[in-house]
């Protein structure tokens, strides 16, 4: 019998570690990166808790070196795909009914484990699988994934705790169900802390989830399982399932019990989802959750009162580190012709001094791409500008996939707003320059705001709070997540919840509790503390 309400730890964001040359969290982040590229991992489904193989597997190669075999991954055919709905669906009946300070211990514990004995190794996972610097490792799959787990706890308890107003002789109550069904989670290759929240958010309200990493994520993916695993997960909780994306998607929508999808991934085939989703509506017992993350086209504008040196700064952290592959990535700048000489000068000199090669070598800001297929794309799209009347070079423009996926951080300058990479996402190491007259400011908020399909960050940077302020109104729907003199990358959970609208998603907020609420069904219990016996009202008289 419970007769206390327990109040979680509070939720602090996770230090940051900085990795000093020659400190021991190097040492310790190197040798598990180590182990990790010569042990040969093999990565199977898990479902009900437990682990299946097939005769169906995929390799798992290094992007910096892709040559190195890490392992394998067994992928799922149907059968595997209907047995994690069916283990999903067995898991429900005991998960649901869970006492939410059971579950939230579960995460709770997992955060631990991952800024403790489990930091070095989530870390150089994510260094062999997506080819991440050390500090990029950190902030995404230590820090962040932590950051999730721990401030969920408490978003949580929050929405537990938010009751409704109880009149005179009443007591009106709110529970917050888990949906009815499962729930599917596909995730990204480009963050781990993505990875492991698209699952975890929805199971720490209670639901019961089939998750599909990306094939491109398979390592850090396995870790992931392990931390749940050792964290205390029940079996079942959380079924990881790889193989055919359109025929694991199919089988799950197929689904009656399929109750809602958490995505982050490319526009294209959230949209696809969606449709699907539409045209089995009949099918299903509820109308399913549908929140998802996509991509984005992010811009800065400098307004002629910034710093050409903060707007440097923000271009080259914003547009290059981890070779542009985040949906958040600076890829189209605007800027006043005052100014553009010495903000592009500045660049040029940055760039000079990245080195580029394997995340192994700390030394290195950039390293590779993530597959075959986007160094493919952006060495095209660089051929393309290479081509063009429209468009010079002023730094990169080298690819080389000899050894690994390497495509040269590349600024271009454009003379048309409207060339193609300026609206294209590209998803790469491709930053593209537009210079504007400085009379022309208003106008360019107007031409920023009307370039791009996508709504997910944007960035002014402005000395002038006027101008500031301008910006702030006129890109009011170019950005989920606007920025002010600073880069449009980095959002920290539980300080700047992520999100964006038009072609960038449901706009649903990662790292705040306004995405827990899409995870819950809220039933109102009303219950008068004395029950008339009688029906007539007052106005009937005697």
């Amino acid at each position: 019998m419970q007769n206390s309400f327990p109040k979680s730890p509070k939720a602090i964001n996770e230090p940051v570690r900085p990795y000093h040359p020659g400190s021991e969290d190097i040492k310790a982040v190197q040798q598990a990166y180590k182990a990790l590229y010569n042990q040969n991992t093999e990565v199977p489904l898990t479902l009900n808790g437990e682990k299946f193989k097939t005769s169906n597997t995929a390799e798992m190669r290094p992007p910096h070196d892709h040559h190195h075999l890490l392992g394998i991954y067994h992928l799922a055919g149907k059968n595997e795909v209907e047995k994690a709905i069916e283990s999903a669906l067995e898991a429900r009946k005991a998960w649901s009914k869970l006492s939410f300070q059971h579950r939230a211990t579960i995460f709770l514990r997992a955060a631990d484990l991952l800024a403790g004995p489990y930091r070095a190794k989530i870390n150089a996972s994510t260094m062999l699988a997506q080819s991440k610097t050390i500090h990029q490792a950190e902030i995404d799959a230590a820090c962040e994934f932590i950051d999730f787990l721990r401030f969920n706890v408490q978003f949580a308890e929050e929405i537990y705790n938010e009751q409704p107003y109880s009149g005179d002789g009443v007591w009106n109550r709110l529970s917050y169900r888990p949906l009815e069904g499962f729930v599917y989670a596909i995730s990204p290759f480009n963050f781990t802390a993505i990875a492991g929240n698209l699952s975890a958010a929805p199971a720490l309200m209670g639901n019961t989830i089939v998750w599909k990493p990306s094939d491109h994520q398979m390592l850090s993916a396995h870790v992931i399982m392990e931390v749940f695993e050792e964290a205390g997960l029940p079996p079942g909780v959380i079924n990881m399932v790889m193989g055919d994306p359109e025929m694991i998607t199919d089988t799950l929508l197929a689904s009656p019990d399929f109750a809602g999808i958490h995505f982050t991934g490319s526009t294209f085939i959230f949209k696809n989802i969606w449709q699907k989703i539409g045209q089995n509506i009949h099918l299903y017992k509820t109308y399913p959750r549908i929140v998802g993350e996509t991509g984005g086209k992010d811009f800065i504008i400098a307004h002629p009162s910034a710093a050409a040196q903060e707007v440097a700064t923000g271009i080259v952290r914003g547009a290059f580190e981890f070779q542009g592959q985040k949906c958040s990535a600076a890829s189209r700048v605007y800027l006043p012709k005052s100014k553009a000489q010495a903000i592009l000068d500045r660049v040029v000199s940055d760039l000079k001094s990245i080195s580029m090669g394997s995340p192994e070598d700390t030394n290195n800001f950039v390293t590779a791409v993530i597959h075959q297929g986007a160094f493919n794309r952006l060495k095209e799209a660089i051929e393309q500008a290479k081509a063009s009347n429209e468009v010079s070079i002023l730094h990169g423009g080298n690819c080389d996939d000899s050894k690994g996926y390497f495509v040269e951080p590349t600024v271009l300058l454009t003379t048309n707003p409207h060339y193609d990479t300026m609206s294209r996402e590209l998803f790469g190491p491709i930053v593209t320059v537009y210079i504007y007259e400085d009379k022309s400011f208003e106008d360019t908020l107007k031409l920023v705001d009307q370039t791009s399909d996508y709504a997910l960050t944007g960035a002014i940077f402005s000395k002038d709070r006027y101008a500031a302020e301008l910006a702030l109104e006129a890109l009011e729907n170019s950005a989920g997540n606007f920025y002010i003199n600073d880069k449009p990358t980095g959002a920290v959970v539980g300080q700047q919840p992520f999100g964006g609208a038009r072609a960038s998603g449901t706009n649903d907020k990662a790292g705040s509790k306004l995405n827990l609420l899409r995870w819950v069904s809220a039933r109102l219990i009303k219950e008068p503390l004395l029950t008339p016996s009688d029906y007539r009202y007052p106005f009937l008289g005697e």
